[in-house]
């Protein structure tokens, strides 16, 4: 009885190790999205902008921009306000309600 408690723990051990690795980098990777989504947020305090613009203004690709406008759209953060010839323009929802 003695041995099995010992390889439990140790397998509880062991699996509580993996699990902080994979916490860790989880935790990294929201810490960067977030840290994204509030250069995003700054830029558009200045007024509705496209996704080219703000990928502009924040330097990333346009593609990562567009991928959190469309999680800040799904979560009500962000509105579109009409279209700029091919792009949509996005206000912060708080500033397309004033």
């Amino acid at each position: 009885m003695n041995i099995a408690k010992e390889s439990r723990a140790d397998t509880l051990k062991h699996l509580r190790e993996q699990h902080q690795a994979g916490f860790k980098a989880t935790q990294a990777l929201l810490k960067e999205l977030s840290a994204i989504r509030k250069e995003i947020r700054q830029a558009m305090q200045e007024g509705p902008k496209t996704v080219p613009e703000l990928a502009k203004a924040v330097h990333l690709p346009a593609s990562q921009v567009l991928w959190q406008m469309a999680a800040m759209k799904k979560y009500g953060l962000v509105v579109e306000t009409g279209l700029d010839g091919n792009y949509y323009r996005y206000a912060l929802a708080e500033e397309a309600k004033k």
